[in-house]
């Protein structure tokens, strides 16, 4: 693909600019903007506001992709979570998820979106449900969304922690202090 930027047509602009977008976050983290997204998608500077109002519409586009990702990683690491056990398990896999893909995990929590992006809206509410599904088979007179989102907050929490080096980044120190975390949060019980 060695077209000159005037020349080059997609099939499906919006779809190369978030890949070109996504790539360049794996190449140089998160300093992201649409001029150096067009070039690698072998477009004008133009091109990106045909289709994205701007950097954060973008970002939204790419974070709602990183959503995705994160949510198959997620019900792959534990299809059928049936015990703590398998909860730190899905935190786990969270948490690797963010440090496998630092910049993605950034442009996904820690940059603005657009907040009505229908494709943002719709891979958050995924996992949020995946969540609410879980506490509901395992705890069902829990207060289904209360519990996720305490839980969600929770590994969150921890994600940025070893994202940020305050804690180690090793598989081994990751698993450990995760699982942890969650074992002692879903089996301790006040006044026991």
């Amino acid at each position: 693909m060695s077209a000159s930027p005037g020349s080059y047509h997609h099939g499906d602009l919006p779809a190369a600019l978030v890949r070109a977008a996504m790539e360049l976050l794996e190449e140089s983290g998160s300093d992201l903007s649409l001029r150096a997204v067009a070039r690698r998608a072998g477009v004008s500077t133009a091109a990106p506001y045909r289709h994205f109002a701007d950097r954060d519409a973008l970002l939204s586009a790419v974070a709602a992709v990183g959503y995705r990702e994160l949510a198959t990683s997620l019900m792959r690491s534990q299809p059928e979570p049936s015990s703590v056990d398998d909860v730190a398990t899905i935190a786990v896999a969270y948490v690797r998820f963010a440090l496998d893909r630092p910049a993605l995990f950034r442009v996904m929590f820690a940059e603005p979106c657009d907040p009505t992006n229908p494709e943002r809206v719709a891979a958050v509410a995924a996992i949020t449900e995946y969540l609410e599904s879980i506490v509901q088979r395992m705890a069902p007179d829990a207060d289904h969304t209360a519990m996720a989102t305490g839980m969600w907050a929770l590994v969150h929490g921890l994600a940025f922690l070893h994202l940020d080096g305050k804690f180690g980044t090793t598989a081994s120190e990751v698993d450990g202090r995760v699982r942890a975390a969650v074992k002692a949060v879903s089996t301790y019980r006040v006044g026991s």
